[in-house]
């Protein structure tokens, strides 16, 4: 008898890519200077029309202090890409 061979469907439309459960964020807390690493999920990314309206949140798990933060490029590349929820803001007429 001949082997039969099963081959995977070709994907149609984008393929997500998978973000794994333990991507961490190494921050800083400008209050108590302590020092951790956070989950995707406790970070929040807001990109605004301007570099002054980008920016990334965070609680310190230290002093419980809230902490913005600016984001260019590349922590918007690396958050987005980590799996940090995002907020796009829209300016208003």
């Amino acid at each position: 008898m001949n082997p039969t061979y099963l081959m995977p469907a070709a994907p149609t439309g984008p393929v997500p890519v998978p973000v794994p459960a333990a991507v961490r964020f190494r921050a800083a807390c400008p209050d108590c200077r302590g020092r951790f690493e956070l989950a995707s999920g406790a970070l929040r990314l807001a990109i605004g029309a301007t570099s002054r309206t980008t920016f990334y949140t965070f609680t310190c798990p230290e002093c419980a202090a809230p902490v913005r933060k600016p984001a260019g490029e590349r922590i918007i590349e690396l958050l987005t890409g980590g799996g940090v929820r995002t907020l796009r803001l829209h300016a208003t007429p």
